[in-house]
């Protein structure tokens, strides 16, 4: 696809005759003409929706808003739009409005793990900045439904300011992910205030950037932006691809703006029924984005937000996928394919099963063509206990006190210093029984 296609110039000229491929490319130009009623849809892609579509249309929106680039909707293919890949992600159908029992507004229970306006402290070393409510999308399966377009949900520098103070107060804390919304759509200036202020927090070691406009708005990547994000050294940015269609010569563009000045980059694609469920598509997918310098990290399976159950699949379907990528692809190119916990409990990675069984000293694998190997454990391995005092370790890992973080859930179990054999629910009725009776 070329930078500025025909099918854009035409686009660009029903929304403003005599476009040129400057003002195109002005990202600022795109926000201001987002595609955000049915008509304006339906104009752009030059198709005439019936009474009942656009009655359809209309009562998903009032609901859940749109707002679609000029520049995405152009990567529609208006000739078959109701299955495509694009057009599913970026305009709602009734399908939005079946709101199941199970579902919620909230479904990662990120509210009730904020110490603060916009922060969720989840694990133990790192918390998720959300700086902003608006995106320059509003993609159909978002997790974060709850929240976009609110303007409540913008963080005024107060606000920032005591989720600074909070990180600052939380030495634990090592890495932040700034999220949104998409953090991009906020000025240079103001990112700029927000990463320094963040860098001048000495135990902080990582900064993240959640975004999708290398996605869904690649002209937002200008020089500008790019001189400015690198001069952090510890700085990475997550970008939101889910369709090998997404990957055009924009977007590799941006790509490559971002990763020429050093700036590692990672991918997380959502698992959507009709738009990527097929191990051939992720398999492009993944191909395009590591030619592009791009590691593909997460691949989600969709959460239970609102009104998102015609895009999950069953689990089984990600099995598959990874199945057909492990061993037939470069290590690097797949993904981790994980549940993020419906409650709050976090991503939970899920992986084919590679072990078959194990004995005593033996461990039986089977490898991606199906082959069954043995596995010889040592007969002789004396593990060093470990009381959690690096001082006296001969390991000589010499932790400070300040690193030590105690441990928690399973990790608790399996430590040696620790005595405890379960992990029981505070809810369990067999242990509030036993508490009554005693």
């Amino acid at each position: 696809m070329s930078i500025y296609t025909e099918t854009q110039e035409k686009l660009a000229n029903k929304i403003d005759n005599n476009i040129d491929y400057k003002t195109w490319t002005d990202w600022k130009w795109q926000l201001r003409n987002t595609i955000k009623t049915v008509q304006g849809m339906s104009e752009i892609l030059g198709v005439k929706f019936s009474e009942e579509e656009e009655k359809m249309y209309h009562m998903v929106i009032d609901k859940f808003p749109l707002a679609v680039t000029p520049y995405y909707a152009s990567l529609i293919d208006k000739n078959n739009y109701k299955d495509d890949p694009v057009f599913k992600q970026a305009f709602g159908t009734m399908n939005e409005l079946d709101v199941e029992n199970y579902e919620m507004s909230d479904p990662l229970s990120e509210e009730s793990d904020s110490p603060a306006k916009g922060l969720t402290h989840r694990y133990p070393d790192r918390v998720l900045l959300t700086v902003t409510g608006m995106c320059s999308m509003y993609c159909r399966h978002c997790t974060r439904k709850r929240k976009v377009g609110d303007n409540d949900s913008n963080m005024s520098l107060e606000d920032l300011e005591d989720a600074f103070t909070y990180i600052e107060d939380h030495p634990e804390v090592r890495d932040v992910l700034v999220s949104g919304g998409d953090p991009l759509m906020l000025s240079d200036r103001k990112l700029k205030m927000i990463l320094d202020r963040i860098s001048s927090i000495e135990h902080v070691e990582v900064i993240r950037i959640g975004t999708r406009m290398p996605v869904v708005l690649p002209y937002r990547i200008t020089d500008e932006l790019v001189e400015m994000l690198g001069q952090y050294d510890n700085l990475w940015l997550n970008t939101h691809f889910n369709h090998p269609r997404e990957v055009t010569d924009s977007s590799k563009k941006a790509l490559k703006k971002l990763s020429k000045v050093g700036i590692p980059l990672g991918n997380q694609s959502v698992l959507l029924a009709g738009v990527n469920d097929c191990p051939y598509i992720m398999k492009s997918l993944v191909h395009m984005l590591t030619k592009n310098r791009v590691r593909p990290y997460y691949l989600y399976q969709c959460d239970l937000a609102e009104g998102l159950s015609h895009f999950r699949t069953p689990i089984s379907k990600g099995i598959e996928i990874i199945e057909s990528l492990r061993g037939h692809t470069s290590g690097f190119a797949v993904p981790v394919y994980v549940v993020d916990a419906p409650g709050g409990g976090g991503k939970i990675p899920l992986n084919p099963n590679y072990i078959v069984t194990w004995a005593t000293n033996k461990v039986i694998l089977r490898n991606y063509e199906g082959i069954i190997c043995t596995y010889k454990e040592p007969d002789s391995y004396e593990p060093i206990f470990c009381d959690r005092d690096c001082d006296e370790c001969t390991l000589e890992l010499n932790l400070s006190p300040e690193e030590y973080v105690p441990e928690i859930g399973i990790e608790k179990l399996i430590c040696d210093n620790n005595t405890e054999t379960t992990l029981t629910p505070s809810c369990n009725e067999r242990q509030i029984r036993r508490s009554d009776d005693g």
